[in-house]
């Protein structure tokens, strides 16, 4: 996976639109899993930005909002989600923290083990 398909990968996650269905917060919202292999996609994905901005000293802002959507409103969806009686897969929340923690390193330029 090269920056540009990551960059799109993790923009589209956020996006939701009859054009993108199945973006995560969409699905999330709607009560929904994640597609198989979508969590995988997008610490994929993660990981290639880190390594693209690892030493950079900005990030630009439509990427920090994907970023801050994935990590906050997808937690915030999830836990809606519980009290609404979604029976949601076991390993959800553990990769919902994944992503927070891939993001964070994103931001602060260190990587940290995420499995």
């Amino acid at each position: 996976m090269n920056y540009e398909i990551a960059y799109k990968l993790i923009i589209d996650q956020t996006i939701s639109s009859e054009e993108n269905p199945d973006a995560l917060l969409m699905r999330l919202r709607q009560g929904k899993p994640p597609v198989p292999g979508q969590i995988t996609s997008i610490l994929l994905a993660l990981k290639v930005l880190f390594a693209s901005h690892q030493d950079a000293t900005a990030i630009d802002r439509q990427l920090a909002n994907a970023l801050y959507q994935l990590t906050i409103k997808s937690q915030q969806l999830f836990t809606a989600g519980l009290r609404a009686g979604v029976d949601w897969p076991p390993l959800l929340k553990e990769d919902l923290q994944r992503i927070a923690i891939a993001s964070e390193g994103i931001f602060s330029g260190h990587w940290q083990n995420i499995h």
